[in-house]
């Protein structure tokens, strides 16, 4: 069979690096860990937790970047899974690559996306929850099949595993795999070099976790930056199919 490539696009915080591990589960597919992100961490300058490190261990040119996230054969696995962060795709990137390979979307609600996010950036900005990039890129998608992409949800995720996968499967035209439901614990070979400051707790997963319901207070700073993402948040979730 011809090599699949799969791009999921998630903002931050999400259970996008869960999603991972469950792709990488599977007897067919290798997974790539946010190809962009020492593109991204050079350009903006942000100060990221270990972002010398990740400058400095890949490869920092966008063009070179998209050149390894296309189908070119050279993989034994017949899919390969591209978890990608949306705020990596900065605004001169360009975005014509999108159209070769098969496209989804992993959303979440703001509030606790913006609870977790802030324990390591405290004082974020809109442009680094990605939210007004899955927005646009979903969009550019759309224009491009004329038609709806997968969108799920990290909530429907962690509250029916298994459905929610079927039913992202069946829409990416791939069957499902009881694997996917399950992985090892600890830090896996596919991570990044980030993984250290980010992945604390899928890194003691096994599988995903039950949704649990989090009312924790949102930081009266971040109460304007919410407002701006739950508009944008909306506009995807009402085409979510978990």
């Amino acid at each position: 069979m011809p090599q699949r490539v799969i791009a999921m696009w998630s903002g931050p915080r999400n259970i996008s690096t869960a999603l991972m591990r469950s792709w990488a589960s599977r007897s067919d597919t290798t997974v790539i860990d946010e190809p962009f992100y020492a593109h991204y961490l050079q350009f903006t300058g942000y100060d990221h937790p270990g972002a010398d490190e990740v400058i400095a261990a890949y490869e920092t040119d966008w063009r070179r970047v998209i050149d390894g996230l296309l189908p070119d054969g050279s993989s034994d696995e017949t899919i390969v899974y591209q978890k990608h962060m949306t705020q990596h795709m900065l605004e001169h990137i360009d975005r014509s690559w999108i159209a070769r390979v098969s496209n989804c979307f992993l959303i979440r609600d703001p509030r606790r996306m913006l609870l977790s996010f802030s324990k390591v950036i405290p004082d974020p900005r809109l442009d680094q929850l990605g939210l007004v990039q899955q927005v646009e890129i979903f969009q550019h998608v759309r224009r491009l099949t004329g038609a709806v992409p997968p969108v799920i949800s990290s909530r429907g995720v962690l509250s029916n595993p298994e459905g929610s996968l079927r039913r992202l499967c069946a829409l990416l035209d791939v069957p499902f795999e009881s694997a996917m439901l399950s992985w090892k614990a600890g830090r896996h070979d596919s991570d990044g070099v980030w993984a250290k400051h980010w992945y604390a707790s899928v890194e003691k997963s096994t599988g995903f976790a039950p949704y649990e319901r989090d009312d924790s207070p949102l930081p009266g700073h971040l109460r304007g930056l919410l407002d701006e993402c739950q508009g944008l948040y909306e506009q995807m979730a009402k085409h979510c199919i978990n």
